[in-house]
């Protein structure tokens, strides 16, 4: 339960964090900002301090910073004239856009930095750890292929058949390329190498590659990187969230998946894990679910980059749209008509806000179980 509520009030932190970000820009560069929200919809409590409000609002999908002049339907007052968003430079307006996305990964790079220098990162050695005793093959149990061919503890796999082995990596490629059935077993026992004959049974892998198995666990040490190459391993783990939300985002926009999306609403919550939404609900319950808080803050540097990567995308009103109008006008040297962006604005706002209605459906009807 505790665990659950750290993960909301996380993830209105990082929200409050991406809306931070283009509230100090704003002020920085002399924008007015007259509000500060998290939520949207009707108010549930605000406080006015100087000339801004700030405050809470019943629908947790969000927030955002209203500065005047982002609207361009907007009408100035006269005494605003100076700090308004479409009045600044180039440069000002884009630190404002980007500030947010900005921090977000800021966020992700820290915990996963935190997590990299503290925690380390696993090392899995082709040492045999422990034999798995038992296979089940056609449904009948029986003794795993390690048993059968004779491995032992602290066995060094150092070839599968025809194939070298100088790290775990090799071993499971070895595994993949040689399939189920016979073949030997390269192995260093305490510095003489033997030759075993083994019959691999058949395994499946989530992808669907059929691969040998044959039934060890790695000696896995684990690696502790310094602080300067820790920087270069947090930032490969923000790209690599970057990669996974593109190819999420491009799987889940697909025709197949938004017509799986279409049946929840007739009562059909059988999703595709692979191209299941997720609402801020869905996260707090998956982080009850995990007892590794290190496993925890992994997820929540995630949905930073994801919530990052998302405002990005150059669609008007996100902030990468923004972002895109700014270049525009500095290219081109005219203003844009930002009115004509008014149908990709609704069509933006409108398929996010059918993603965010089916994921919280399915999140309250079909909550995640990763038991």
């Amino acid at each position: 339960m505790l665990q659950g509520i750290g993960v909301a009030l996380a993830i209105v932190l990082f929200v409050t964090a991406h809306e931070a970000g283009h509230f100090i820009a704003a002020k920085a560069v002399g924008m007015k900002a007259t509000q500060f929200f998290f939520g949207f919809g009707p108010k549930i409590w605000s406080i006015q301090r100087g000339e801004t409000e700030y405050g809470f609002k019943w629908i947790p999908l969000g927030g955002y910073v209203r500065i005047i002049g982002m609207n361009p339907l907007e009408e100035i007052a006269p005494e605003d004239m100076g700090r308004t968003y479409r009045e600044k430079k180039f440069w000002e307006k884009s630190i404002v856009v980007l500030a947010g996305v900005g921090m977000n990964f800021l966020i992700a790079f820290l915990i996963f930095y935190a997590i990299l220098l503290s925690n380390g990162i696993p090392d899995p050695q082709p040492i045999v750890e422990e034999v798995v005793p038992t296979v089940t093959v056609d449904g009948v149990e029986t003794a795993s292929p390690a048993v059968e061919a004779g491995l032992e503890r602290d066995d060094a796999i150092v070839g599968i058949g025809p194939y070298s082995v100088a790290g775990w990596e090799d071993v499971t490629e070895a595994l993949v390329a040689v399939g189920p059935g016979p073949t030997t077993i390269d192995v260093d026992r305490s510095g003489q190498v033997l030759t075993i004959e083994v019959d691999l049974v058949e395994n499946t892998l989530p992808d669907g590659t059929v691969t040998g198995f044959l039934g060890v666990s790695p000696y896995d040490p684990r690696y502790y990187p310094g602080p300067v190459e820790t920087i270069g391993l947090a930032g490969q783990n923000v790209w690599n969230g970057v990669r996974f939300t593109f190819v999420a985002m491009r799987d889940m926009l697909r025709p197949s998946s938004l017509a799986q999306y279409l049946g929840v609403f007739a009562g059909d919550t059988d999703i595709d894990p692979e191209i299941r939404p997720v609402s801020p609900i869905g996260i707090v319950n998956i982080g009850t679910q995990i007892e590794s808080l290190v496993a925890l803050a992994g997820i929540l540097a995630f949905v930073n980059v994801i919530l990052a990567t998302i405002n990005l995308l150059p669609l008007f009103p996100l902030d990468g749209g923004h972002f895109a109008v700014a270049l525009y006008e500095k290219l081109t040297g005219r203003e844009a008509n930002v009115r004509r962006l008014a149908p990709v604005a609704a069509a933006v706002i409108g398929l996010f806000a059918f993603l965010g209605v089916v994921a919280i459906i399915l999140d309250v009807v079909d909550p995640i179980s990763l038991q």
